[in-house]
């Protein structure tokens, strides 16, 4: 990753965690810490991805979170979904972007086009 760590002010903190913990947890990402309202999800016990309120909501922006497998980002959409996203785009090959590029797309709290992606090769 070339970004060390990325925040963003979200409308309902508890709503969102429980949108991501629920999507993110076939990735392997997971909250790790809680610091003064703000939730901070990773793997391998680094915070990469954080949020919070306090402020004006961020205006949607799109989120990508990688992938081991495609099966993690089917496993990914059928969460996401569970847990109150709106479908932005299925499962599947992107090939625009590149032959191996297999992502899905979902919307979630506060509007953010949330994908989960992975550039191998099929599964």
């Amino acid at each position: 990753m070339i970004i060390d760590h990325l925040g963003l002010t979200v409308s309902d903190a508890t709503r969102s965690k429980a949108f991501f913990t629920s999507a993110l947890a076939p990735l392997g990402i997971v909250p790790l810490v809680e610091v003064q309202g703000w939730v901070g999800f990773g793997r391998g016990g680094k915070p990469e991805f954080w949020f919070g309120e306090g402020g004006e909501a961020q205006r949607p922006m799109h989120l990508a979170f990688v992938a081991e497998s495609r099966e993690q980002v089917r496993q990914f959409h059928a969460a996401a979904l569970q847990a109150g996203g709106q479908d932005n785009g299925p499962p599947g090959l992107r090939a625009h972007y590149h032959p191996d590029y297999y992502g899905a797309f979902v919307i979630g709290p506060d509007g953010h086009n949330v994908e989960a992606v992975c550039h191998r090769p099929g599964d």
